[in-house]
C-alpha cells in the first residue's frame, strides 16, 4: 500500500454573489451569446432531484446565508463525491463526463471557487501524484438542505486520511460497474452503503444483544458469520428490482494488500469480488489453493 501525503489543498477563494453572476453560463451544447441580455440571466430557482434533467442553465441554490450557481451536470458530481466519499479526477471525468477532463474541470473550478468541493494531492503507486476530491461541509449541507439526495442516502465529506486513501477512491469505479449491471437487469433507486456505515450499524447490535445471537444479527444485515466474525464488505448497492422487490449486493475490492485470511474470509461471506486490472490471477491461485474458485471481477 501506498503511503499517502497530507492532501495539499487546491480550492481558491470564494467569489462575492456579484462574481457568481458572471460566472460562465453557457449550456453545455447552446451558445448564450445569440440569446437577449434577459434570456442570459439565471433564473434564480430551486431544483430538486426530479428537476435536474430540465436544468440547462445554471440555477441559484440557497443554503443557511448563502447561494450558489450551480448546473444539473455539477450537481451529479456533488451527489457523487457524497455517495462514496472520494473520487479521483480521473475517475470522475471518465464516469461522469464521458471521459472529457476538460468538461470536467470547467464543473470542478465553479465548485471549487464556491467552497463545495475539496481537492487534494496524493501521492500514488510509484510515487505518482493523484488527485482526489471530496465534498466540504458546505457541500453537504447544500444537497441535504435542497433535498438533492434521497433522506435514505447517507451523504459523506471530507477526506478521512487514512493510509487507504487510494482503496477509498477507487471503490467509485466498483460502484459504476456494478450500478451498469443492476440498471441493464432493470433495477432502480439505488442506494449507497459504504462500510462504515455497516458496521456502526452491526457493533451498535453487538453491543445491546448478547454473544449468542450473533448469527441472528448478521442475518438482520444481510451478512453471514465467518469464524465468529461478521465481515462487512467495502461497499453495499441496495435497490428495487424489476419486479418491485428490494435486492443488495455486497462488493469487495481486493488489492495486492489482502493476506490470504482476510481474502478468504471475504469470499466465504458470498462477497462479490473484484480486483485491480492485473490482479485477478494472484487472487484465484490464492483462493483456489483453499478450494475455493469464486468469480473474480476485474476493475
Amino acid at each position: 500500500m501506498s503511503r499517502d501525503l497530507p492532501p495539499r489543498e487546491l480550492d481558491e477563494a470564494p467569489p462575492s454573489l456579484a462574481e457568481l453572476r458572471s460566472i460562465d453560463r453557457e449550456p453545455q451544447e447552446r451558445d448564450l451569446r445569440t440569446l437577449s441580455p434577459r434570456a442570459q440571466e439565471p433564473r434564480p430557482e430551486r431544483f430538486s432531484r426530479d428537476r435536474l434533467p430540465e436544468i440547462q442553465f445554471r440555477a441559484l441554490l440557497s443554503c443557511q446565508d448563502s447561494r450558489y450557481l450551480l448546473s444539473a451536470s455539477e450537481v451529479r458530481t456533488m451527489v457523487d463525491l457524497g455517495t462514496v466519499r472520494v473520487i479521483s479526477r480521473h475517475d470522475l471525468a471518465q464516469h461522469r463526463y464521458g471521459g472529457s477532463l476538460e468538461r470536467a474541470d470547467r464543473d470542478l473550478e465553479n465548485l471549487l471557487r464556491q467552497r463545495l468541493v475539496r481537492r487534494g494531492v496524493f501521492e500514488g503507486p510509484e510515487a505518482s501524484p493523484r488527485e482526489l476530491l471530496t465534498l466540504t461541509q458546505s457541500g453537504h449541507e447544500l444537497l441535504r438542505s435542497n433535498g438533492l439526495v434521497p433522506e435514505n442516502q447517507a451523504v459523506y465529506y471530507g477526506f478521512t486520511r487514512r493510509p487507504d486513501a487510494h482503496h477509498d477512491a477507487d471503490l467509485y469505479r466498483l460502484y459504476q460497474k456494478e450500478a451498469a449491471r443492476i440498471r441493464e437487469q432493470g433495477g432502480r433507486n439505488l442506494r449507497v452503503i459504504l462500510d462504515h456505515e455497516l458496521r456502526r450499524d452491526i457493533q451498535r447490535d453487538i453491543a445491546r444483544l448478547p454473544s449468542e445471537a450473533r448469527q441472528e444479527i448478521a442475518a438482520w444485515h444481510g451478512l453471514r458469520v465467518v469464524g465468529n466474525k461478521i465481515p462487512v464488505p467495502d461497499l453495499r448497492i441496495e435497490y428495487e428490482t424489476r419486479d418491485g422487490e428490494l435486492g443488495h449486493v455486497d462488493l469487495e475490492l481486493v488489492t495486492e494488500h489482502y493476506g490470504a485470511r482476510d481474502a478468504l474470509a471475504k469470499a466465504r461471506a458470498g462477497f462479490s469480488l473484484y480486483t485491480p486490472h492485473g490482479e485477478g490471477g494472484r487472487l484465484r491461485r490464492l483462493l483456489g489453493a483453499r478450494g475455493m474458485t469464486p468469480e473474480i471481477l476485474s476493475l
